[in-house]
Parts: C-alpha cells; structure tokens; sequence
C-alpha cells in the first residue's frame, strides 16, 4: 500500500498535537492531578498558558525555551516528547497504512513514550497506564488478531495471553536472578530488588499488544543490549547507581513492532544455517 507523503506529514503534525497531550500526561500521573480537566500552567509561576503560548514545537522556539511569565525555563522534555510522537506516527502510517494495526501501534507507542519519560524522571511505572494497557491489549488483540499474525480473534486472543504471560515472566525471571547476583551491591546502595515489578507489568503489556516471539525478543536480546550501553555510558558521566530499564524495554518494544519479523526470520535462517 503507498502512502502518500501528503499523508504521513498530516501524520506527523497530528503526532505533534498527541504529543503536547502526552506531555500533560507525563506531568500530572505522577502527581496524581487530574489528565483532562485543567489548563496548561507553567510548572514554576503556575500562570496558565495561552494557546498561542502551547503550539506545538513552535511555541518553544519562539519563547527561546522560556515561559513568557517568569522567564524560568521550559525543560526540554516537552518539545522533545512532542517531537517524538509526530516521528513515531509518521512512522507508523508509513509502515503500516491505514490498517487497524497501525491505530493500534500509535496509541500503544504514545502510552510507551509517557512511560518511558515517567521512569526517566520519576523511577516509576505508573498502573494507571500499564494495568489498563493489559487489559486492552488482550481485547484488542481479540478484535485485531492480525497484530499477532493469527487467522481468528481465539487465536489473536490465545496470543495475546501467551505474551503477557512471556513478558510479565521472562522479566519477573531476570529481575529475580539479578537480585540474587547482585544481593551486596543492592544492599550497598540501599536497594532490595535489581528490577522493579513496574517492569514486570510493562512487559505484560507489551506482551498483550505484541506477543510471545516478539515479547522474548525485547527482554532477552534488545532491551538489555541497549541497557548495557547506554546505562553503561550514563553511570560513567552521571555516577548513577540505579538506571530506569523501562525506556530501554519501550525502545526495544518499538524496534520489534517495525522490525521484529525481519530479525526473528533472519536468526531463524542463521541457526539453520548453523546447524
């Protein structure tokens, strides 16, 4: 199916938008504030912000990343979040079209983003996003088996199961042996468990949304390799002990949403290749 350029930037700008609500998301879960009553309000002064004030992207040019008020300034989180949402459904229409699957991989990759940022920020995994976001995806995949490749809605749902299972256990799995390995280090730093159960739950939603072979993919080979990396780099510059593992199941979560067959058939031919 070709997609019309036309289309996938009316995409982006309509991922800009998304992405200014994501923002309000990410600010008021944690504190527990209300998501969609209230205007927007500058996080330092409390003024309310003017809509000219909340464009997307432009606003925080225009402003020099300052709230026009109180001058204080505007973390850069915001244009960032809205940035990546505007990319991400870019992406998804483009690789995806007009399928149900492809509203599907918007709304899961947006809940992705906000958790990911949350844990970024906060050390935390919101239930509000991830409970419910289990929930859906199991009913979802129901009502969109092709999420999972499966011919009936039994077998979308069947797949869907088998992956919240995979996801919540294969992680609870690895967390449980890293606290076993790295019992004294935890103790030294203050700590009790080398992975949150947040974790846990995240990985069950993601395996209701993209399932059992997938699922295995993020949590054994993508998510602790970028782990490994990047959290190595960041504890050298920051001397941070404890490094947020969510943002580094979400990226791998979306690298095999785009490009999870290619690399299952491809490792599928190596070990036949091998053998």
């Amino acid at each position: 199916m070709s997609i019309s350029l036309v289309a996938v930037s009316a995409a982006f700008l309509f991922g800009l938008m998304v992405g200014s609500f994501l923002n309000v998301c990410i600010w008021r879960i944690p504190a527990e504030e209300q998501v969609v009553k209230g205007r927007s309000h500058c996080r330092s002064c409390g003024k309310q912000i003017a809509a000219y004030d909340n464009i997307p992207l432009l606003s925080y040019v225009l402003l020099g990343g300052k709230c026009r008020q109180c001058k204080a300034l505007i973390s850069w989180s915001y244009p960032a979040v809205e940035l990546a949402t505007g990319l991400l459904f870019a992406a998804v229409l483009y690789r995806f079209g007009w399928t149900n699957e492809a509203l599907v991989y918007a709304v899961f990759g947006a809940a992705l983003i906000v958790l990911s940022v949350i844990d970024l920020r906060e050390m935390i995994l919101p239930d509000e996003i991830t409970l419910p976001g289990i929930s859906l995806g199991v009913i979802v995949s129901f009502f969109v088996p092709e999420l999972h490749g499966a011919a009936t809605r039994w077998g979308g749902l069947w797949a869907s199961v088998t992956g919240v299972v995979a996801g919540a256990g294969v992680i609870y799995l690895i967390g449980a042996a890293g606290t076993l390995l790295f019992k004294r280090k935890l103790k030294a730093i203050g700590e009790e468990e080398a992975m949150g159960f947040g974790d846990v739950k995240l990985m069950g939603m993601v395996g209701a949304v993209i399932g059992l072979w997938k699922v295995l993919l993020v949590s054994l080979i993508l998510a602790p390799m970028s782990g490994a990396v990047i959290g190595l780099a960041i504890k050298a510059r920051t001397k941070q002990e404890i490094i947020p593992f969510g943002p580094f199941l979400a990226a791998g979560t979306l690298v095999a949403v785009f490009f999870g067959d290619s690399i299952i058939h491809w490792y599928g031919r190596l070990l036949c290749f091998g053998i």
